[in-house]
């Protein structure tokens, strides 16, 4: 059984690392091996690690020091267990008064180390995973450690103060919402309200009253008044989602807002002035529409004073692990089941696959793991699937390569998420978080059944 504890080993002695590593690994530990503090200091800078061993006796810069440096760096890092031998057990109490957990003496019974790395585990876990769970997923995709994402959120902080409008580019479930509500949560309208709206989810005749309004009887069911969207904002910030599936009509009277600071409900001529900031969000190439004269380019102009482009998760791949501990924390904590681990065939997977639907779909993955995990608490992809669609044995694994298993998940996957919205395109993509030209083209690459092709365009209609 897998642990949920990582653990990092330091020492300069190539069998001594072997063997705690062996050891560790027999037990179902996740280990990592450093040959020097340094390493291990870089080690620590790119990953979490739950539990720190480190030899007190090294070479250049030795396990005390280490130590120092680690809790001067980072307080809430691992908790550290010295490793000594029979002469500097006074030094390795020591090393306690400085922050370390316990030590080891390497002479003694292994079994006082598996205990001691145990406690260790657990006292991360009580001061630690806490956080993790009720940690907000901004806050989760804001300790990226990928430099791209991390101008992201740098450059969401500058433009806060202004009043400039922002349009946040980037494929569908990379978080264009959490970005724009971080801008509008750091910006002097921060009391005031922040009012989302998704442009793909209206028809032109809904959006147009949504965003400006009406008055009584100006068109059939109009049956009150209503202050649109803009109205509503006072003082707060609009974000408009999919700001490229707006029309042309609607980008015309938008437009006239902006440059106006005025807004006429329909059905009304007495124009309103309003206040707000605005934010737009998109995954089309917006440039590209203008050529082809399906965006305006005077309304593109408006919208984008300020570009923020955030980066697909599969090219910030070094954020995996903790968005994967994190969330698998967290639907822990929503489900209330024992969540343990990840199986590692499963690991490897949801670190190695592409994710289409990016942390959207990875959030989705690992909910559904959760919901349907075993008594063992160990997260795995078999979970998903009933009796006659068990995941592939050993002999088959053997026999198929990383990216033939990849397209049989992903067709599954696909297939089963198609069959509970009925084959509804439109539906499936949004729950599973694609776009639905992005799942139309999975659907075509993975060849799927006509039959789930037909049905969809039908119940699309």
């Amino acid at each position: 059984m897998e642990k949920y504890t990582k653990i990092l080993v330091v020492d300069d002695e190539n069998d001594s690392r072997d063997t705690f590593q062996m050891l560790l690994e027999s037990q179902g530990y996740r280990v990592s091996t450093a040959a020097s503090a340094s390493e291990a200091e870089k080690m620590i800078e790119e990953e979490l690690y739950h539990v720190i061993l480190t030899d007190i006796m090294m070479p250049g810069e030795d396990g005390i020091t280490l130590l120092k440096k680690l809790k001067e760096k980072n307080p809430d890092l691992g908790e550290v267990i010295m490793i000594t031998g029979y002469g500097s057990v006074e030094t390795a109490v020591e090393a306690m008064r400085l922050g370390a957990f316990g030590y080891f003496i390497k002479s003694h019974d292994p079994e006082e180390l598996l205990l001691e790395i145990q406690k260790a585990a657990e006292k991360w876990d009580n001061r630690n995973v806490r956080t993790l769970k009720d940690m907000s997923a901004s806050e989760a995709l804001y300790t990226s450690k990928n430099p791209r994402m991390q101008e992201v959120w740098h450059l969401a902080e500058a433009v806060a103060d202004s009043n400039a409008n922002v349009l946040i580019t980037g494929e569908s479930g990379t978080g264009k919402e959490i970005i724009a509500r971080l801008i509008h949560r750091l910006s002097p309208r921060a009391e005031k309200p922040f009012i989302a709206i998704n442009c793909s989810q209206y028809p032109r005749e809904l959006i147009e009253s949504e965003l400006f309004g009406h008055e009584k009887g100006a068109f059939t069911g109009a049956v009150t008044r209503h202050a649109g969207k803009l109205e509503q904002a006072a003082g707060g910030t609009v974000f408009l989602d999919e700001i490229g599936d707006m029309s042309a009509e609607i980008q015309v009277k938008l437009l006239r807002v902006l440059e106006t600071r005025e807004v006429e409900r329909l059905g009304g001529g007495k124009p309103l002035a309003v206040d707000f900031r605005l934010i737009t969000a998109t995954n089309k190439d917006l440039e590209a529409d203008i050529r082809q004269g399906s965006f305006r380019q005077d309304f593109f102009y408006r919208i984008n004073t300020i570009e923020i482009n955030i980066p697909p998760l599969r090219e910030r791949r070094e954020d995996l692990p903790e968005l994967i501990d994190f969330f698998a924390a967290r639907y822990a904590s929503e489900t209330g089941k024992a969540i343990c681990g990840i199986d590692p065939a499963t690991r490897k997977f949801l670190l190695e696959h592409d994710y289409v639907g990016n942390v959207r779909e990875l959030k989705n993955i690992i909910e559904r793991m959760a919901i349907l995990s075993g008594p063992d608490g160990i997260l795995t992809l078999d979970a998903w699937y009933p009796q006659e669609k068990k995941a592939i044995s050993a002999g088959e694994a053997e026999s198929m390569t990383y990216r033939q298993a990849k397209q049989r998940f992903e067709r599954e996957y696909l297939s089963d998420a198609l069959a509970a919205h009925e084959g509804n395109i439109t539906r499936t993509a949004q729950d599973i978080g694609m776009s639905r030209r992005q799942l139309f083209n999975k659907i075509s690459e993975l060849g799927l059944s006509a039959e789930t092709d037909k049905q969809s365009s039908a119940d699309d209609k």
